[in-house]
């Protein structure tokens, strides 16, 4: 199974330049749109494991996209790109549940490095969520409740 990236920036230039990093670097499947209502659409019915969006976007800005992603899904992780960065907006988008936050322009190793922290913990919030879920259920024999009730 391949993980599915998102990328929203109403730069096409930079969309495909992230578009052809991520694609020549890994196997993730990417899409990508300039448009914030459609990146919402897509979201909820596209299954991502991560969202790359740009800050400043038409109709919605970034701080907005991610409580609107949140709301969708409260566990996909979103970087945020910014031009205009500043401390002030990096820790808003933080506090709002981005990832991370990425000034322009960033080096290709700093991207890549926080794509792949943002998939591994994506991953690990699946794997973490199927457990607990065979573990409510009780009749996983590797999570059997009577065994964590009464240790050996």
């Amino acid at each position: 199974m391949f993980e599915k990236i998102l990328i929203i920036d109403n730069d096409p230039e930079m969309a495909m330049l992230l578009r052809m990093l991520i694609g020549e670097m890994t196997s993730y499947k990417i899409e990508v749109t300039n448009n914030p209502p459609e990146a919402v659409e897509l979201v909820k019915n596209g299954g991502f494991d991560l969202v790359i969006a740009e800050m400043r976007l038409p109709v919605m800005d970034g701080i907005e996209l991610i409580g609107a992603i949140k709301r969708i899904d409260a566990d996909i992780p979103v970087i945020i790109l910014s031009d205009y960065g500043t401390v002030e907006t990096a820790l808003e988008a933080m506090r709002k549940g981005a990832f991370d936050y990425i000034a322009k322009p960033f080096r290709k190793e700093q991207m890549l490095y926080a794509i792949d922290n943002a998939l591994k913990l994506r991953i690990s919030q699946k794997e973490n969520k199927i457990l607990k879920e065979r573990l409510n259920r009780g009749n996983d024999p590797i999570f059997d409740k009577r065994h964590l009730a009464h240790p050996a």
